[in-house]
């Protein structure tokens, strides 16, 4: 915990933190801090500090369960849409349950839509798309990373991989059950000890955009691209693994727990980067792609 409140108005400058970051930050225990003027100093509502965070019921995660399975078919409709299915489905559901079930899923309608938001609601920085009159012709020219919900049979957790643009491959993955950055930073970590790549390319999520993500992506002159607010085409290739991932793996079997998705996992993404053929690849698979030297250009970090 910082212990003085000029290190607290820092850090509420500085980052770009989420509220579970901002809530491990405060000393309940701190001699000259209150939690009342901590939480003023992180910018971070009393009410999120005290709140008992209450498991989903079944009902809801039976829902969740629905959403998801809809939302990887047809990822455009948004919480409007899903509620009227859901209740062509029988279930009682109104437009605002299904958003709040979104937002703990961490998905959203990737439609193209206007950006409503004022400046000043967004601290952080948004980094332009570098990507759309860009010729990738070559592995670790672009790598991209995006975040899938994962269902669990009596609750849920987080999927992240860093897959390099130009042969699909999948350089690095990581689970957790709560949507923070840093499972995401230790993905990239994971890849970076790999090899590097010239652009990064990701949504503008607050994973994407925290701190730690983006020294990291810095620290090594990685230049930073991010989607079109909305846009899921800015991304389609990862978007695409996800519907592979679930549609071959995940959704073919139950798992009471992380670790059990871990281990399933595990043995998919050796088979999807060694032994799947692609036929966006003329039926090579994503490894021998990756690693042909002919097509490697040697980058200066």
């Amino acid at each position: 915990m910082v212990d003085c409140k000029w290190s607290l108005i820092g850090l509420k400058k500085n980052l770009n933190l989420s509220v579970e970051e901002k809530i491990k930050l405060i000393d309940a225990d701190h001699s000259q801090l209150s939690i009342s003027r901590q939480c003023i100093l992180l910018d971070l509502n009393r009410s999120s500090y005290y709140y008992d965070k209450q498991p989903l019921t079944a009902e809801q995660l039976n829902l969740i369960r629905l959403i998801d399975e809809r939302y990887t078919q047809y990822p455009a409709e948004g919480a409007r849409r899903l509620a009227k299915w859901l209740k062509q489905q029988g279930y009682s559901v109104g437009r605002y349950q299904v958003s709040r079930l979104m937002k703990i899923m961490g998905i959203e309608a990737i439609y193209p839509k206007p950006d409503t938001s004022a400046p000043a609601r967004k601290p952080h920085k948004i980094y332009p798309y570098l990507l759309s009159e860009m010729e990738v012709s070559y592995p670790d020219q672009v790598w991209c990373s995006d975040i899938t919900y994962v269902r669990l049979r009596s609750g849920f957790c987080y999927l992240t991989v860093i897959m390099d643009w130009y042969s699909r491959y999948v350089l690095s993955w990581e689970l957790s059950t709560t949507l923070d950055s840093q499972f995401c930073v230790t993905a990239l970590e994971h890849a970076l000890r790999q090899a590097t790549c010239d652009i990064m390319n990701s949504d503008q999520g607050a994973q994407y955009t925290s701190r730690d993500w983006i020294e990291t992506l810095k620290s090594r002159h990685i230049s930073i691209s991010m989607d079109g607010k909305g846009r899921c085409y800015d991304n389609i290739f990862v978007e695409r693994l996800w519907r592979t991932v679930k549609y071959e793996c995940l959704y073919l079997q139950e798992f009471d727990s992380p670790r059990e998705v871990e281990k399933v996992l595990e043995k998919y993404f050796y088979y999807y980067n060694h032994e799947r053929l692609h036929q966006s690849l003329d039926y090579q698979t994503p490894y021998s792609v990756y690693s042909n030297n002919s097509l490697k250009r040697s980058i200066t970090v």
